[in-house]
């Protein structure tokens, strides 16, 4: 099992809740999981009913079996401050040129900078031993950009290729991309049974790919649940209008008379069936896209009562029983 977990995916498809739900996956039975934000929309703080995330690790759930989930969420200003430190011992230097606007300058005018900084602290992570030489974290997942940008922001040494051939950036994009290239990493896609999510999924894991960085698996998320299947539906086809309204009248829906409360229950009922028989036959066609792109394929339910912190811990249970932990 890769030991830093990227999550990412179409915007709307659940990203961030497939993350966090992972976390609480890999943490069970005792592990250590830090969870990294990196876009700065406090998803994961709300997901775990939580105050705003800092810009520290902070512990903010336990799974089950005692492991325990760190959150956090890195800002790209606070993180070049610490890179400046760590490198040129600045100081006081630094927070003066934060009051002056000039972080915000260099990373709005050079981003493969700030994509360094975000995976940089999220590798470090990945690394980071104790005294006794033991690993801080046993995993680390990422609630990466979503996937149109992820191949960018995680192909860090290309994006810095232009700004430093040399030097202490330049070391610092060389040491993320043997983390990022390595088997440590697994990128993690999320989808929906839709054209649109699938179609920028498998343009993702292209891109990722040409890349060469290591894709892992898919996830279909808020999967719904089969109510018919493909026998059902042909039966709902060619079955009479006269033989739906008597089982509607023998469930006591009233009579199979023309105008009678059966008789317009039929109508409805058709429709519905013929909504449900083509997305049933979209989710199919999707479902067969997916599983041309030769990846392990995991799915996690549509709950039905919406998505609170149980329903996280549901899912992750759901993903340990998948393998994905």
């Amino acid at each position: 099992m890769s030991r830093l977990q990227v999550v990412s995916g179409k915007g709307g498809t659940g990203k961030t809740t497939v993350a966090a739900a992972l976390a609480l996956a890999l943490a069970t039975e005792g592990k250590r999981t830090l969870l990294v934000e990196v876009e700065g929309r406090q998803g994961i703080a709300q997901l775990f009913e939580t105050e705003a995330l800092p810009y520290e690790e902070r512990k903010i759930a336990v799974a089950p079996g005692g492991g325990e989930v760190y959150a956090l969420a890195i800002d790209p200003e606070r993180a070049l401050l610490d890179y400046l430190q760590m490198f040129y011992k600045l100081g006081g230097a630094g927070r003066a040129l934060k009051k002056l606007g000039a972080i915000d300058f260099a990373t709005t005018i050079a981003p493969g900078l700030r994509d360094v900084l975000l995976t940089g602290k999220a590798c470090e992570a990945v690394r980071r031993k104790d005294r006794s030489g033991t690993f801080t974290y046993d995993y680390v997942v990422m609630d990466a950009p979503p996937t149109g940008r992820v191949t960018r922001f995680l192909n860090v040494n290309d994006e810095v290729a232009g700004l430093a051939k040399i030097g202490p950036i330049h070391n610092q994009a060389q040491a993320v991309m043997r983390v990022l290239k390595s088997p440590e990493t697994a990128v993690h896609l999320v989808t929906l049974l839709e054209e649109m999510p699938v179609q920028e999924t498998a343009d993702g894991i292209a891109e990722l790919r040409a890349a060469r960085l290591p894709v892992g698996r898919v996830i279909v998320n808020m999967v719904r649940p089969q109510a018919l299947d493909a026998t059902d539906l042909e039966l709902v086809r060619t079955i009479e209008r006269s033989s739906i309204a008597r089982a509607l009248s023998s469930a006591g829906l009233g009579g199979a008379r023309r105008g009678g409360n059966a008789e317009k229950l039929v109508d409805p009922l058709l429709r519905q069936a013929a909504e449900y028989a083509e997305r049933y036959a979209l989710e199919r066609e999707q479902r067969a896209a997916l599983g041309e792109l030769g990846l392990p394929l995991g799915e996690l339910p549509q709950l039905t009562e919406g998505m609170d912190l149980a329903g996280l811990y549901e899912l992750a249970t759901e993903l340990r029983k998948q393998g994905l932990s």
